[in-house]
């Protein structure tokens, strides 16, 4: 759920949680890409919201450079794009779309537009689509 995030936080049973959904826990906030410490979050809390919260909170930067290996700023759609497909591993279309906020009976080309330009701007093996699911390929 939260596979490869990057959390830091002092309590040893949120330590123990965020491991058991994937994220890795580091020592430092300097390490991290989400001090949970610093949100305050009050338990209990369903590990759905927990994700959108760590999701919301996360500095995207760090991951931005961990992908292109140099500062880059997208437009918005373009960046959840990124993002979701970096922090899943893969997701098929309809899982993309939900994860972007876009309703799947809506018939929109917004979500396949924002791919088309992510592949012009970074090549046609950025994002790749094997058997209906969309991955982080080669820039």
């Amino acid at each position: 759920m939260l596979n490869g995030i990057r959390i830091f936080v002092s309590d040893n049973a949120w330590r123990k949680i965020l491991d058991d959904l994937g994220a890795v826990v580091v020592d430092k906030p300097a390490g991290a890409d989400v001090n949970l410490d610093a949100l305050g979050i009050d338990a209990p809390i369903h590990p759905m919201e927990l994700k959108a919260i760590v999701l919301d909170a996360m500095d995207v930067g760090p991951m931005m450079m961990r992908i292109f290996d140099r500062p880059v700023r997208l437009p918005r759609m373009q960046l959840q794009i990124v993002k979701n497909l970096y922090q899943s591993g893969g997701m098929t279309g309809a899982d993309l779309r939900a994860a972007i906020g876009v309703a799947p009976d809506v018939t929109t080309h917004a979500v396949d537009n924002a791919i088309y330009q992510l592949r012009k701007t970074f090549g046609r093996d950025f994002i790749q689509n094997k058997n209906g699911v969309y991955t982080i390929g080669k820039l």
